[in-house]
């Protein structure tokens, strides 16, 4: 594994500050029609599901990396989008909160030998997954959300500044 990577997976809080940078409330909760094909969330519920997705993971690469082959529970996006009052969340808060999870969690990586990085755990949707595939996983999950978030910001008319 390309140790980059844990660089990229520190700095996906930067990213993701840059995203909702300059957006109002009403902005942040606006939900794009069906017909617009840019996702039916707001970009509220996108920052606080990669918040939720990356606590998440963060448990389960701290699980892989200290038990041997552990079961890795999914869980459904949708609904932890749809039940857990997005509206009433701080997308700033979650930013940071976001951020400060993978700085911390960046200093075990960082100290891990090679050879932690192909320990595996048991993800019961996904199958077995090593860590450093988890790594790569979120770095994508982050760059997969902030697409749809740059689709929204232009069908605002608030480009992003990237």
């Amino acid at each position: 594994m390309d140790r980059k990577i844990v660089d990229q997976y520190e700095t996906g809080g930067d990213k993701l500050k840059a995203a909702i940078a300059g957006l109002s409330k009403q902005e942040m909760l606006w939900t794009p029609p069906p017909e617009a094909g840019i996702g039916n969330w707001s970009i509220q519920q996108i920052v606080l599901h990669l918040l939720d997705a990356d606590l998440i993971w963060a448990a389960r690469m701290k699980c892989i990396i200290a038990e041997e082959n552990p079961l890795l529970l999914g869980y459904d996006e949708s609904k932890f989008a749809a039940s857990l009052l997005p509206a009433e969340q701080d997308a700033d808060n979650a930013v940071r909160i976001f951020d400060l999870n993978r700085r911390q969690f960046t200093r075990v990586l960082r100290k891990l030998p090679d050879s932690a990085f192909s320990r595996t755990g048991r993800h019961n949707e996904r199958g077995v997954i090593t860590l450093g595939q988890c790594v790569q996983r979120e770095v994508e999950h982050v760059d997969h959300h902030l697409n749809f978030i740059r689709k929204k910001r232009d069908k605002l008319g608030k480009p992003s500044k990237d």
